[in-house]
This record gives structure tokens, sequence and C-alpha cells, in this order.
């Protein structure tokens, strides 16, 4: 498999969909924003043995060389229509190589890697995010996924998932960076499926609010100290994450969220929460992974 050779800075995944454009539009902005340069990434999928006819095909054939060109030549002039006066570096770049392997392992170098929720192709789209939902819990680095059929909330907020986990924790730090640099408030959503068992347990649930406010502010008093420029909204609720970020998402501009989860019965949940805000959420999600 071949590897990206340009500079990495902000990958962007293209292959000439509209969701490709979409991805490759936002990530212009988050360049500008970072001041990072751009990587406009296009994948080639190896020709299956056997078609075209040649007995064996080597390389690249021409006509998928041409397509590619194609592909590019579209997402920088997307590129160009949305950076204005601003004017990120940009580099491009064909692979030739499986399309998820070649991403994650862009994911390594990258500050951030940016795709489209949907891709090219009956395959592709048959197979909802197939890519995106691979990237999200095989990246090495935060993974940004873009859909078109939502705008975003120019003025809104940004909403971070937070349970107190190391991924948690790099999605904290990434949402409030991401907020201080849109100039936007930020929601810090905790919420919990699990404490469910209250009731059977007979614990005061305002009690457990209670805590659960103190350990929330707990977590983000650095941040807020790191950031004096970002205002805080906090929210503790007793329902499922997924539902809650999703809910919140309806306002917001972006949303931030973890890859793994506290541990246990909430770490089995990791794809759940995560793929859930990423599929439904409706505007650009933020997946960080690792820790700070």
């Amino acid at each position: 498999m071949s590897t990206i050779k340009a500079p990495h800075g902000i990958v962007v995944g293209v292959d000439g969909s509209a969701e490709s454009e979409a991805a490759v539009a936002w990530a212009t902005h988050e360049a500008i924003l970072r001041k990072q340069p751009m990587t406009l990434l296009h994948v080639v999928a190896p020709v299956p043995v056997g078609w075209p006819p040649d007995p064996i095909v080597k390389g690249m054939p021409s006509w998928q060389s041409e397509e590619a060109d194609k592909v590019l030549a579209r997402a920088r002039t997307v590129v160009d229509s949305v950076r204005g006066d601003a004017s990120p570096e940009v580099h491009t770049e064909v692979v030739y190589g499986q399309v998820v392997p070649t991403l994650i392992d862009a994911t390594e170098h990258s500050v951030l890697t940016v795709v489209g929720s949907v891709g090219l192709g009956a395959i592709g789209r048959l197979l909802l995010g197939s890519v995106s939902t691979s990237l999200i819990h095989h990246a090495h680095g935060p993974v940004a996924v873009i859909r078109t059929d939502r705008a975003t909330v120019d003025d809104g907020p940004v909403v971070v998932g937070i349970d107190g986990s190391p991924a948690s924790e790099a999605a904290t730090a990434l949402a409030f960076d991401e907020a201080s640099r849109r100039g936007v408030r930020l929601v810090a959503l905790h919420a919990w499926s699990d404490a469910g068992v209250i009731p059977l347990l007979d614990v005061n649930r305002s009690e457990h609010e209670r805590q659960a406010h103190e350990i929330l502010a707990e977590r983000l008093a650095g941040y807020r100290e790191r950031y004096p420029d970002v205002l805080v909204e906090q929210r503790v609720r007793l329902d499922h994450p997924a539902r809650r970020l999703i809910e919140a998402a309806e306002h917001a501009q972006l949303v931030v969220v973890g890859s793994r989860g506290r541990g246990g019965f909430a770490s089995q949940l990791l794809g759940s929460v995560s793929s859930a805000v990423v599929h439904a959420a409706g505007i650009p999600v933020i997946v960080a992974r690792g820790e700070p």
C-alpha cells in the first residue's frame, strides 16, 4: 500500500461526491482557523484482476489517473470558492491502494482527518458511512465527519460529551480549542444511561445529579483557566448520552465526542455513542481519540 508524501496538516478524503465536497469546504474553514496546511487526498482502489481484459494490471490505469485528476481539480475549486482572502497552503495527493487502510495510515501524522459521511458508488452508499465508521474506530488521531443534509448554525455553540475517560479528556481539550477559535460558547454535556439503576438502589436522584455537576465542574476547571474567553454551559442529564448529544446538536455548529467510554458497560457502548452521533447529528462531528 502506498502512503501519502505531501505535508499532512489537515487531511481531507476526496472522491468527487457531494459529501466529499462538503468535507473539503468545512476543512478549508478549519485550516484557516487553525492556520494549518491542507492535503486533499484521493485514494484509487486497485482494479480487480480480469477487468479490464488485460491479464495483469500493474499500477494505476490511465483512465483512473485521469479521473483522479478531475476529482482533485473539483476539490481545489471548492477550496478556492471558500477561502476568500485567506489562503491555506493546499497540497494534493493520489494514492493507489485500499481506501480505509490508506486513510487510517494518514491519520497517524495529520492534525485532523476530514471525510464525508457517505462516499460515491452503490457499494459506498449501501454501506452507509463504512469509511467514516472505520476511521472513528481505528484512526490514530481526531476525525471529523461532515454531512450535507442540514446547514450548521454559524453562531451556535460547540457541544462536547464528557464522561471522565481519557478520550473524553481529549475531546474536552479539542472542544475548548474549537470554541475559542470560533468565538462561541461551549456546551459541556454529561449524560449517563447506567444511572438508570438509581431508583432500584434507592439513591436520591437530585443528590446524584449534584455530585455529577461537581465532578463535571472539576473536569472543566483547568480548561476554563486556559480558555477564559470561552463561556461554558454545563448540562447533566439522566439519559442515554447519544440521545442527548444529538438533541444538543440541533442548535449547535459542531459536536465533539471521545472514542472510548469509561470502561465496563459504558466502554462496550463506545460504538453506539460515537457512531450514533456521527450518523444522526446532522452537523459536523469530531471524534477525538486517545489522550490530549
